[in-house]
């Protein structure tokens, strides 16, 4: 008896995350499905929404068993009691069901009674034949595991129907058999102590539970012998459904965390993986979990829900007899004073069958049944009359120690029409039902009636239509999909899929069985359950054997023990458009709780992310633009946290989600909140409360193909924020809210940086061989030598054929930062012109760290160093070839100033892409700030002479350099990071790249090896073009606009949809202007999403997603497609004074209003605290 008791515990709780099959529900049909699978040597979990019952936890009065009954009343739309309560009562409209909820299923609190299946049943056209090859067998192994037994003793009641039966019930008696057991006849000395096995005491009390241990429920025989041979049992773990694995298709076996088939779910966010699921949790369970997968794109046939049946019963109770019925259950104290004999029995001990087609037993009440419930309040009495007293009068009697008057429960089941439906509403989740027609219900009645005129007293009948506890249906089994969820041995049918079926998943209890039985089903059920098994069993050895992972790796991912550590749970609710349509995010999130243990609370701000900030997320999205039906998170995390060593004082909020539709498709959502400590916090709020997502769609099969992409913001309200706040879960919400404060903190006030840019190792490609160049020095007009790079393509597949000659690309870099030769990167701009077959030139002007100039401005280069690099190439070429401009940020401006002032002649030009420039140059509202500061003034006046900043720490530097290095790191920037240089020069033009875009080898080699000093005599002139907003000559003078004659070529705009320094207004006014002026030409723009200045070149997926529009521009230009075009495709001058920037709202940082005007004061706070340290 105890190695019972301590076995089931220790399996029980024991914790294994690595099963081949996974059932759920743990009745007749779960229990037998675990026993054969456990026998096999087959990992297996049965989980069980209920809890585990001993015999001494079964009530004994009507307070008691109150507190074990759930009610889920859909007329009323509530639900009262526990969720795991062991009566699971359902009332919709007129009908009510009942079904038992725990370790062991309905044998728990049913009568026991084994009958076999009717041969009426089982010649039904709706059953399936092949069930007839080994039911008998199926039955006979069903019936030796559950121990059927006779009834031993002819008790009082059994007596009294005998007598009167016969002559009202044509057919006569049955002889009962019951999973009772009866080895004994006296009750046990301490009846609390666990038992092995009891013997029935013939109480009357079965239909609460047996309070002796003498039922033989099914966790007395199946599930113990499963748990014996290996099967984990997990109670109190409620499934929500099956999805399948996302990531691996059903066809592929790996050893990896998420290799297995199918992902079952025990709530919103937590699931657990298996290769084979089978579903047992009856017949609402089960229809359930499948249309709850249904909504997550499972496909399942449109019969799911059809062919429900009651079994045909109808309830009544017979109160005030004055035969000796003795069908109340005894107290254990009556129980001593009674005679074996003369006690109630078993709830049922006598079954009596009709002809017309119906069964009647008569059952004992048990005395933790409240008795009013069945006189009156659920009932109406017959014959007509004070019907209703009865119930109260009895029950003083009771009270008063009167004898009782004599009373019993009358069942009678039947063959209904089986064509109930259950449905799923999708607004509460739940299901409702509606009960089969019953033709024999009037004969049923009638029956009731015959016998209360017999027996005398008054006859209660339930009020609503259809009452019953023997639920089958609703997943039919069939050999057509149209007509069944599942086919014979309970695999579950995949309307879309060649192979027919889902493989690995079944259903295996009583949903399966497609007509009535007529007789108690809970040996038929079992009998099921035993075919099903047989297959499953042969299917999960073949699997195992077919795939070779007799001992696989882990193949549970840590969801399941991320259900027991999770220490915190938040909800979150958040709004918004994606793509411009509306969207809204339901999400449940449990953090993690690891590693607790020696984590010092106190000093976690200097430590990098904990783990309770991170976790994983589940909910839905509702998103009807794109899917009618909610869209459910099937897989999710979230880190609140996140650190990049490429921004090491910014903390990223990162969301990824995989949702499921009910039409199949699946969805990614990946999110981030950016927070970044600029201007003393000044975007706090936004930051941390805005989602900036993107929604993708992916193939069904496995393949993370991306088909849509669309991006936009969902926002968390100040209500919702409360919300989350005030509805925190878990006992580590405390210290959740701590951790998470304190990373805040950190970012905003403390401005601790949480990784660097450290010293790296310069990757391979760096030190191999790069395409080889040759230098020419070159003397512009004004005497100045400036360097010019080639690259020759060399013998390329274009040349073999003996195709025409591409034109030449002369490449114009930015502001002393190189842009195009990198040798980080393997396919920086260079490599890539050269792969298409281009030569390609590099200008090293006097602006360029080479050979940087003491004295020159933004217009020298444009008049001097341009002309002289293009002369340069036709000299080599001849003058009848054509030159690619692909020009950055300064090189733009400098070739509209060349172009515009006549330096050069556009018919030398075969096209211009400008990345960042044009003849416009509109700054966003921070350097707009600056540039109208006098910082450049003052700059140069601390510089003096030598207008050359040294940038390297290591340089031998004079104080005024000193100064002005910490002058310019001292300047408030979107981005701050570790690396001094980066510093300097962010703080002297603003953050020239987004760090997360750049790789760590760029940034060092940008810094440390390329970028070393700077020249800033160009910065006046600049200057005053910034404040313009276009292109002027060093005096400020407007010269170059008022000549768009002059621009007779193809432009190609490229813009950063984030921008940092210039805004896409640059480009747009620019597209704008060459479509007024030059309609005949072709002119493109473009804005790239989530670049900022620079990295649109030096950016890892510069490759990807810029530098495709350049090569697609120059080779429109290079098939004579991108010169002049048609009169009928010139651009309508009207049209163009009415478009406007979609770009206008720029989802750079400070371009909007808003941000035009909240930077200006902490600007000019900074502005007072410089000089006031300065004086000081």
């Amino acid at each position: 008896m105890e190695k019972q008791e301590d076995t089931g515990k220790r399996l029980i709780d024991e914790e294994q995350d690595d099963f081949d099959a996974i059932i759920v529900g743990s009745g007749y049909g779960g229990s037998v499905a675990s026993f054969r699978l456990a026998m096999a040597g087959i990992k297996v979990c049965l989980v069980e929404k209920g809890r585990q019952w001993e015999s001494h936890d079964f009530a004994t009065d009507s307070l008691e068993i109150m507190s074990t009954v759930r009610m889920e009343n859909r007329n009323l739309g509530f639900s009262f009691g526990p969720k795991d309560a062991l009566f699971q009562v359902y009332e919709h409209d007129d009908s009510l069901a009942a079904v038992a909820c725990g370790l062991g299923g309905g044998s728990l609190v049913n009568a026991g009674v084994m009958l076999p299946t009717p041969v009426r049943a089982r010649r039904n056209p709706k059953w399936p034949k092949e069930w007839e090859r080994d039911w008998d067998i199926c039955e006979a192994s069903a019936a030796a595991m559950l121990r059927v037994q006779s009834v031993p003793v002819r008790f009082p009641v059994a007596k009294v129907m005998g007598g009167i039966a016969n002559g009202e019930i044509e057919d006569g008696s049955q002889d009962m058999k019951l999973s009772i057991n009866f080895d004994l006849e006296e009750p046990p000395s301490n009846p609390m102590k666990p038992q092995q096995m009891g013997s029935c005491l013939a109480c009357g009390n079965c239909l609460a539970g047996c309070p002796y241990n003498a039922k033989n429920s099914t966790d007395k025989n199946y599930i113990l012998s499963a748990i014996q041979a290996g099967c984990i049992v997990k109670t109190q773990c409620e499934v929500k459904c099956v999805v399948k694995n996302p990531y691996v298709s059903s066809q592929d076996v790996k050893t990896s965390g998420k290799s297995r088939r199918w992902f079952v779910y025990l709530n919103e966010v937590d699931y657990i993986t298996a290769d084979f699921v089978i579903l047992s949790a009856g017949v609402f369970g089960t229809t359930q979990i499948l249309f709850q997968s249904q909504m997550r794109g499972l496909n399942l046939s449109d019969a799911l829900g059809c062919g429900f049946s009651c079994n045909g019963n109808t309830v009544a109770f017979l109160a005030g007899s004055p035969a000796p019925l003795n069908s109340y259950g005894l107290v254990r104290k009556k129980i001593l004073e009674t005679p074996f004999q003369l006690r109630p029995g078993p709830a049922i001990s006598s079954s009596y069958t009709s002809s017309l087609g119906f069964t009647i037993q008569n059952a004992v009440l048990p005395t933790a049944y409240p008795y009013l419930l069945f006189k009156g309040i659920t009932t109406y009495g017959w014959p007509t009359g004070y019907w209703f007293f009865h119930g109260i009068i009895d029950k003083l009697k009771h009270f008063a120690g009167f004898k009782s008057s004599q009373a019993m429960v009358l069942n009678a089941m039947g063959y209904d029409e089986g064509d109930g439906k259950i449905m799923f509403e999708k607004s509460t989740n739940k299901i409702c039902f509606s009960p089969p027609r019953d033709p024999l219900l009037p004969r049923k009645v009638e029956a009731f009636q015959k016998l209360t005129k017999k027996l005398g007293g008054i006859l209660f009948l339930s009020r609503y239509r259809s009452t019953s506890v023997h639920l089958l249906g609703g997943c039919n089994a069939s050999s057509d999909p149209s007509q069944g969820v599942c086919n014979s041995v309970g695999q579950v049918f995949d309307p879309k899929a060649a192979a027919g079926v889902h493989p690995g998943l079944y259903v295996c209890d009583g949903s399966l069985i497609p007509c009535s039985v007529g007789v108690n089903p809970c040996l038929t059920i079992a009998a099921v359950a035993e075919h099903v098994s047989r297959h499953l069993v042969k299917d999960v050895i073949e699997y195992k054997n077919k795939k070779g992972i007799e001992d696989v790796a882990k193949t549970v991912d840590k969801n399941l023990k991320s259900t027991q550590r999770s220490m915190v749970v938040i909800k979150e609710t958040m709004k918004g458009y994606i793509g411009g349509m509306p969207c809204t995010a339901y999400l449940k999130m449990k953090m993690n709780s690891q590693n607790l243990q020696g984590f010092d609370y106190t000093n976690s701000v200097m430590e990098d992310s904990h783990s309770l900030l991170r976790g994983k997320v589940g909910g839905c999205v509702v998103f009807t633009a794109i899917d009618k039906d909610t869209l459910h998170v099937i897989d999710g995390d979230v880190d609140l946290c996140q650190v990049d060593s490429r921004t090491p004082y910014t903390q990223y909020m990162c969301y990824r989600i995989l949702l499921a539709a009910s039409s199949g498709l699946r969805y990614i959502l990946e999110g981030k909140k950016i927070m970044n400590p600029f201007l003393f916090a000044l975007y706090a709020w936004r930051e941390t409360t805005t989602l900036h997502v993107t929604f993708k769609n992916v193939s069904g099969n496995g393949l993370w193909d991306e088909v849509t992409n669309l991006t936009g913001e969902l926002k968390i309200s100040v209500t919702e924020l409360l919300k989350s706040l005030m509805t925190l879960e878990g006992n580590r919400r405390i210290n959740f809210t701590r951790l998470l404060t304190q990373s805040v903190l950190r970012t905003y006030i403390l401005q601790i940086p949480r990784r660097g840019h450290n010293d790296c190792n310069l990757p391979d490609s760096y030190h191999k061989h790069y395409p080889s160049s040759s230098v020419h020095e070159i003397k512009a007009e004004d005497g100045r030598i400036i360097c010019c790079r080639q690259w020759k393509f060399g013998q390329t597949p274009r040349r073999l054929k003996g195709e025409k000659q591409l034109n030449p690309v002369l490449l114009l870099n930015g502001y002393s930062i190189e842009s195009y030769w990198l040798p980080t990167e393997p396919n920086d701009l260079v490599r890539t012109l050269l792969e298409e077959g281009h030569e390609t030139w590099l200008l090293q002007s006097r602006l360029h760290p080479l050979n940087p100039a003491d004295n020159f401005t933004i217009e020298d280069i444009g008049r001097y160093d341009i002309p002289a690099a293009i002369g340069k190439i036709l000299e080599l070429h001849g003058h009848n070839i054509k030159v690619h401009i692909v020009a950055h940020c300064v090189g733009g401006l400098a070739i509209h100033i060349a172009l515009m002032g006549g330096h050069i002649s556009a018919t030398h030009i075969a096209s211009l892409s400008c990345t960042n420039s044009s003849m416009f140059f509109k700054l966003n509202a921070l350097a707009t700030f600056k540039m109208w500061l006098p910082l450049v003034s003052v700059s140069m006046a601390i510089l003096g002479k030598n207008n050359i900043l040294p940038l390297l720490e290591t340089s031998e530097t004079s104080f005024r350099h000193h100064l002005l290095r910490c002058i310019a790191r001292s300047i408030p920037r979107y981005e701050r990071c570790t690396c001094n240089e980066c510093e300097v020069l962010s703080g002297v033009f603003g953050n020239v790249f987004w760090h997360q875009n750049i790789s760590r080898t760029m940034h060092h080699w940008i810094y440390r090896e390329n970028t070393t000093r700077l020249p800033m005599a160009g910065f006046p002139h600049l200057r005053k073009i910034c404040n313009s907003g276009f292109i002027v000559d060093s005096h400020g003078n407007n010269s170059y606009l008022i000549h768009p004659e002059r621009m007779k070529l193809s432009t190609l705009y490229i813009s950063g949809g984030r921008s940092l320094l210039v805004t896409p207004e640059t480009s747009f006014l620019a597209n704008k202007y060459m479509k007024m002026h030059q309609p005949g030409f072709r002119h493109e723009r473009v804005v790239v999403d989530g670049f900022g200045h620079s990295d649109l070149l030096i950016g890892e997926e510069a490759d990807k997603k810029v530098f495709p529009h350049i090569l697609s521009h120059i080779r429109l230009a290079e098939q004579g497609k991108n010169g002049v075009i048609s009169s009928g495709e010139k651009y309508s001058k009207e049209s163009l004074t009415w478009e406007d920037d979609f770009y206008s709202a720029s989802r750079g940082f400070g371009s909007s209003w808003y941000s035009q005007r909240i930077v200006v004061l902490p600007m000019l706070l900074w502005v007072v605290i410089m000089l006031i340290s300065l004086f000081l």
